[in-house]
């Protein structure tokens, strides 16, 4: 951005910020009275539920995390380790898990659990949560990782036991998942669908007060199970002040002015005045604010229907040629100020274990006319022509592509549906060529490969593109059995290589986490998930 612009941009943000401190005022409540102790952050897509087993999307995940705990719990760098679990043992057939739990965690107060206003957690809270999980009455989005389990029981007080179906070694992963915290019967059963508004966990922080739309209050957990290295009680703030500013420009403004403490990710709204077009931080906000940055388990790609009825989309030369026909270095350069990185690499993300850098499709002009001119003879189609659908927050990307493969020769015509339309037309196979991106369920390289499992064909499954490859469903069911790690992220390279050779997607980039928090907020830390962990979090 130039100075000039800049300039402008400063003027428009005071010409908004007493509207913006109008709302703010309008909720401001003790907790905040101090700033230096009190951890506060905007949800712009508001939360729907503080019950974990509805925590489906980001904003609840973000909050129910503050509040409840499972039985294990991940890293930033994807290790799992202790949560209310101290320790387990896995059975060498990989089917059975046994958990000793803690003795010391306890559900926050509340009236109904009589004298003493809380109790302990043990075994048979596990076995409520899970059965209240997969309950068909609750209907909880989460219920789907019960499937695989084919019993669980509390062997006494501090251990629960539980047995799969088959070996499933990312199953640990699938814990760590907020679905998987535990819960009190007592105040489930009491609140019933209330419970959403009413949560008591054992979390860091418990639940103070919610004006839905406006504010939502934690406090801190003065009884919370874990410490620092030093032995010190975790959390070390006294509470937590989330906003719902729906305005993503609102919501930087708040940053700007101090009265929030952090915001995630990039918006058009802001994102040339925060960061340059080389994705670091501008240095207007260099003595204020500190960036974070860490890849992301999301991958954004384009998805071929390899049903499709029409030939460019059936031919491997003409996927290959559109995989090597657009710069994915300058698309992530000039429309996301080089936050991304280019897809080069496989279907699998950069952060997890399985990413390789370079098995994909780099910038081969040259090389796609040849792919190009190949299909025409070979299919005697002199005018191939493309439909790529896609959803109007994605236009920019697909016009870039659309443009870069002018050059070529390639035709690309744009359709822009409605995110709904866009979803229900992929899954039942009425598009050819569709823009998508995943998101890992739980972070082991399998959630990803099993886009492309025949057994996983759309809508009943995840495979969109419907690819069918008997290979490659050989070594899928070879990695559900193996226990080794090594071996099985093997497999996992193997499987990436061949969809990329088969090229029934067009990976463009993988997406990263971005945080700005201001340079008093320590150990704010970023992770790969995009989970929010305050319980690590000081304020000088």
């Amino acid at each position: 951005m130039t100075k000039q612009a800049s300039k402008y941009f400063q003027l428009y943000l005071v010409s908004l910020i007493v509207y913006c401190n109008s709302i703010i005022s309008c909720s401001t409540v003790n907790e905040d009275s101090k700033s230096d102790q009190v951890f506060r952050y905007n949800e712009h897509k508001n939360i729907s539920s503080l019950d974990p087993a509805f925590a489906k999307d980001n904003a609840d995940i973000w909050a129910t995390n503050q509040l409840f705990n499972g039985l294990v719990q991940m890293d930033s760098t994807l290790n799992i380790y202790p949560a209310i679990a101290s320790s387990w043992i896995i059975s060498e057939d990989g089917k059975t898990y046994t958990f000793n739990l803690r003795d010391d965690v306890y559900f926050h107060p509340h009236k109904l659990f009589g004298k003493g206003n809380t109790r302990t957690v043990n075994a048979n809270d596990f076995v409520y949560s899970f059965d209240r999980l997969k309950s068909p009455q609750l209907a909880s989005p989460g219920s789907w990782v019960m499937k695989n389990i084919q019993s669980y029981k509390a062997i006494d007080v501090s251990h629960f036991e539980i047995k799969l179906k088959k070996p499933f070694p990312a199953f640990l992963g699938l814990l760590t998942m907020k679905y998987c915290s535990v819960v009190p019967m007592e105040i489930t059963s009491h609140y019933g669908a209330e419970f959403r508004s009413n949560p008591i966990g054992t979390g860091p922080y418990k639940f103070k007060r919610w004006e839905e739309n406006i504010k939502l209050i934690f406090r801190k957990n003065n009884r919370y199970f874990e410490k620092n290295l030093k032995g010190e009680r975790l959390p070390y703030l006294e509470a937590i002040s989330i906003t719902f500013l729906a305005d993503k420009q609102s919501e930087f403004l708040q940053f700007v002015q101090g009265n929030i403490d952090f915001i995630s990710g990039l918006d058009a709204s802001y994102k040339d005045e925060i960061i340059n077009s080389n994705g670091e931080l501008n240095f207007n906000y260099a003595s204020t604010v500190k960036m974070l940055r860490a890849p992301y388990l999301n991958t954004e790609y384009l998805g071929f229907y390899m049903d499709s009825k029409n030939t460019e989309y059936q031919s491997q030369l003409m996927r290959q040629a559109l995989n090597y026909g657009f710069d994915r270095e300058k698309m992530i350069t000039y429309l996301r100020n080089g936050i991304g990185i280019p897809g080069k690499g496989g279907f699998i993300p950069k952060g997890l274990p399985g990413h390789q850098d370079n098995i994909g499709y780099t910038y081969k002009p040259k090389k796609a006319k040849e792919l190009l001119s190949l299909y025409k003879m070979k299919s005697g189609n002199q005018t191939p022509e493309i439909t790529l659908s896609t959803t109007a927050n994605y236009l920019s990307f697909c016009e870039f592509i659309q443009r870069e493969l002018q050059t070529i020769g390639l035709k690309i015509i744009i359709e822009v549906l409605p995110p709904s339309s866009l979803k229900s037309a992929k899954s039942n196979g009425k598009l050819d060529l569709f823009r998508a991106s995943w998101v890992a369920d739980y972070p082991d390289a399998q959630n990803y490969l099993s886009l492309f499992h025949s057994k996983n064909f759309a809508p009943n499954g995840p495979n969109y593109t419907h690819f069918k490859n008997i290979q490659f469903d050989s070594l899928y069911q070879k990695t559900l059995s193996e226990a080794d790690n090594g071996r099985r992220i093997n497999l996992y390279k193997k499987m990436d290589a061949l969809v990329l050779e088969k090229a029934p997607v067009v990976v463009l980039f993988y997406d990263e986490v971005v945080r700005f928090a201001l340079k008093n907020v320590k150990g704010l830390g970023i992770n790969p998930t995009n989970l929010l962990e305050v319980k690590n979090i000081r304020k000088d």
